[in-house]
């Protein structure tokens, strides 16, 4: 036990320092990620050898390849940008908990729902202040969007009235017809927010490696793309070259949803006993 929780004060450290480092820059360096997966298969490795039993390894490796297959998932879903996807499999290293494989299992499927629950009401809140920081602008584009798909919105929201009258029929119908009629408006809000808040007009000097392009930049002759990869070196050394300032696209930090789910995780799985067990 001694072992784990020595991970787990590690990876809070990492968590810590890499939250805080997305926070302030929007980008969390490799070194960071992959310096936690060498730390704690390496802390797994001596105390396997010292022990002389490799399970203890065995398993925080288990959990790599897990999370390994979760993170490029995510992120070829265009979920995740690059470094959150490697902080994720970083963090299969530590989350192995037990000695058993079927127990291990359940705390990564745990530490899966805890993120998706907690990052989407976390991104809800961020963005909530963000469309108040620029309310103007938020309040214009919110219009417009809503504007120009009145017909789609106000098809969707009688077929959600509809179906919320058949729930008197069926109870499932009703929450069905609830959740279409205010994905209506989720949809312009989110679409709204994107574009007046998360849209920003920056000196290309201060152009960093994997910032997103809002759109196709053609600069000297060269066709540079946006994508979800982001901007190489090369490419920022190029619009250096011919723009002064670019628009690119800033995502919200997210790293802080993985410290808030594993803490989670911890009090969950150390201190709720009968709630871990009852759930399972």
């Amino acid at each position: 036990m001694e072992s784990v929780i020595f991970l787990i004060v590690v990876a809070l450290v990492w968590l810590v320092f890499a939250s805080i480092q997305d926070l302030k820059k929007r980008e969390v360096a490799n070194w960071v990620n992959f310096s936690l997966i060498i730390f704690a298969l390496g802390f797994r490795f001596f105390y396997s050898l010292f022990n002389q039993n490799f399970n203890f390894l065995y398993q925080g490796l288990i959990g790599l390849g897990v999370f390994f297959i979760l993170g490029n998932l995510f992120y070829y879903s265009k979920l995740f940008a690059g470094g959150d996807a490697k902080l994720m499999i970083a963090l299969g290293a530590v989350l192995p908990f037990s000695g058993s494989i079927s127990t291990n299992l359940k705390i990564f499927l745990m530490f899966i729902l805890l993120f998706l629950f907690a990052g989407g009401f976390y991104g809800f809140v961020w963005s909530i202040v963000l469309s108040l920081e620029n309310f103007s602008s938020f309040k214009k584009e919110f219009t417009g969007y809503f504007r120009k798909n009145k017909i789609k919105i106000c098809f969707a929201m009688c077929v959600g009235l509809m179906l919320m009258i058949l729930g008197f029929l069926e109870i499932a119908l009703f929450f069905f017809g609830v959740l279409i009629f205010f994905f209506s408006y989720l949809y312009v809000y989110t679409k709204a927010v994107d574009e007046s808040c998360m849209v920003k007009r920056v000196f290309s000097k201060d152009l960093t490696e994997g910032d997103w392009l809002y759109e196709d930049v053609r600069v000297g002759g060269r066709l540079i793309k946006a994508n979800w990869a982001g901007l190489s070196r090369d490419e920022i050394s190029t619009i250096r070259k011919y723009k002064k300032k670019i628009k690119i696209r800033r995502g919200i930090p997210f790293v802080p949803v993985f410290l808030i789910s594993f803490a989670i995780l911890l009090i969950f799985y150390f201190f709720g006993f009968n709630l871990w067990n009852s759930f399972w």
